[in-house]
């Protein structure tokens, strides 16, 4: 899982609960109705607003960000340079029999192989590109529209036991579970929108920049490969991508012949 999701909703979570046991009871935090105006407020709006496979496919890709690791750029820098290796050693030919679990990488070793031009291989790679971060946006797109219909939806509960509160003042017992519901489908809402929908948006985000990211390293590789530049000035260009800090020095890459 990323550590620095686990960490941040322990904490998060853990901090509000410390919070609410220290200011009272935390039974006084729970109200069904209110729950149900929220959550079930904020799924409706969502599914009027998508369909139910974005909807679900919003959830299996914030599954898969909060409990994968991000790619090592690296990687694909080093990946980048086999491939070059092969290219020059073996001919531009041999990159069509390439083995990789990488759609992207398979189809701009295709390309290459298939002897088409640099602006051919750059075009057809830059859709690729362009598509994925469409993709992703609808994606994220999601979980932006259920931040702001939380919150929404936690007023319109408020305004629901206010109706109720002042519809019956001359029962004094019914003014406290009334305002309970008024209160209570507010911090839902809040707690909703800043602790789940919004981070999940830029949890999907974070990861659509550190995917172009390999998605561009792999491009700008694949010219390289074209052009018939050597490991040296492949690394350089595309080390470029990384911050250098976190650039791994070429004669510490595994830059060797074999599976990709």
């Amino acid at each position: 899982m990323d550590f620095a999701s686990l960490i941040g909703i322990v904490s998060g979570l853990s901090l509000i609960i410390s919070a609410i046991f220290l200011s009272g009871d935390i039974k006084s935090f729970i109200n069904v109705p209110g729950m149900m105006i929220v959550l079930g407020g904020t799924m409706a709006a969502t599914l009027l607003t998508f369909t139910f496979r974005e909807v679900a496919a919003a959830f299996r890709a914030a599954a898969f960000a909060f409990t994968k690791d991000r790619e090592d750029p690296n990687t694909a820098v080093e990946t980048m340079i086999r491939i070059c290796n092969v290219g020059r050693k073996k001919g531009l030919l041999e990159l069509g029999n390439l083995d990789t679990d990488s759609g992207f990488l398979k189809k701009a070793c295709g390309l290459i192989a298939d002897g088409s031009e640099e602006d051919v291989v750059r075009a057809a790679l830059r859709t690729e590109i362009d598509s994925l971060k469409m993709r992703h946006f609808a994606v994220q797109d999601v979980f932006k529209k259920m931040g702001a219909y939380a919150p929404a939806f936690g007023m319109l509960g408020t305004l629901i036991g206010l109706v109720h509160m002042l519809s019956k003042l001359a029962d004094p017992s019914s003014i406290g579970p009334a305002m309970a519901v008024a209160l209570l489908t507010t911090f839902y809402g809040s707690l909703l929108s800043s602790m789940v929908f919004l981070p999940m948006a830029g949890k999907l985000k974070a990861r659509t920049i550190s995917e172009v990211m390999q998605l561009e390293i792999m491009l700008e590789g694949a010219i390289a490969v074209l052009k018939g530049n050597n490991p040296i000035m492949v690394y350089e260009s595309l080390s470029s991508f990384i911050p250098i800090k976190e650039r791994v020095p070429l004669e510490k890459m595994d830059i060797r012949q074999g599976d990709i």
